[in-house]
């Protein structure tokens, strides 16, 4: 059988605390031998959609866009990485 969660004052505003100005998370409350030992907090950022700089009434200009673009050396790309490590 489960030992009865003790949960004091303590504890309590801890809780409060980490749930207080939590716009989009959750916060995980971890027990062990039924008594509270963490607490964590997960804090997400949610952003608007960012508008496109075309509209969907000119698919055509986006595939033209696409295929004038330059493939990637791929000599530069090694360097760059050579240089980073």
């Amino acid at each position: 059988m489960a030992k009865p969660l003790v949960v004091d004052e303590i504890w309590k505003d801890r809780i409060l605390e980490q749930v207080a100005g939590l716009q989009y998370g959750q916060v995980i409350i971890t027990v062990h031998d039924g008594r509270i030992v963490q607490i964590d907090r997960t804090e997400r950022t949610r952003y608007d959609n960012i508008p496109q700089k075309q509209s969907a009434a000119e698919p055509g200009k986006q595939e033209k866009t696409r295929a004038k673009s330059k493939p990637a050396e791929p000599e530069k790309e090694e360097k760059a990485l050579r240089a980073v490590q």
